[in-house]
């Protein structure tokens, strides 16, 4: 089984060649404003239009936690929307991230990389505005991805190397 291979860099740029899928996560309320999610929207309107469609239409097309949806944003690159956390905020129940929400959104996410032929890009997902802690994320990925043989690249955001400002910090 193959390692994640961690960076310094965006995560909305992703390292390599061949199809890629960059994967996030959002909330389960439609809420699309703070976090990874502003550093996806300055580059692409595709994936927060999508997220947001998604979402209003809820009733009739799976949206919920453990959800995940796939937007093309170039040929040779898509956007995974995976729906898992709770809300936004703290508070009596505990931090946002569901991390039995993310283990299924990245198990629909390994199958799209192997059907597309893809590797995978992502910040660490779940352990920024999200509230959760890489040490219980990394085993998710492991096990969804890179035991089907899925290269998955995790990108640490560094704001004094790259141009873009703070809100395109990755985990969120």
């Amino acid at each position: 089984m193959s390692e994640i291979t961690y960076v310094r860099g965006d995560a909305t740029t992703p390292q390599g060649k061949g199809v890629k899928l960059i994967a996030h996560v959002c909330n389960d309320l439609g809420g699309w404003g703070k976090g990874f999610v502003l550093a996806v929207s300055r580059r692409w309107p595709e994936p927060e239009k999508a997220y947001r469609h998604w979402h209003r239409e809820r009733a009739d097309n799976g949206f919920g936690l453990g959800a995940a949806q796939f937007v093309q944003v170039s040929p040779y690159l898509w956007v995974a929307n995976m729906v898992g956390q709770r809300g936004m905020r703290t508070g009596s129940k505990g931090v946002p991230v569901r991390y039995e929400a993310i283990d299924t959104a990245l198990g629909s996410v390994a199958d799209r990389a192997v059907e597309l032929g893809a590797s995978v890009h992502m910040p660490r997902i779940g352990c920024g505005l999200a509230g959760g802690t890489w040490s219980r994320i990394e085993p998710l990925i492991a096990k969804r991805l890179l035991s089907r043989g899925i290269a998955v690249t995790v990108y640490d955001y560094d704001q004094e190397a790259s141009p873009a400002p703070p809100s395109g910090r990755p985990g969120t």
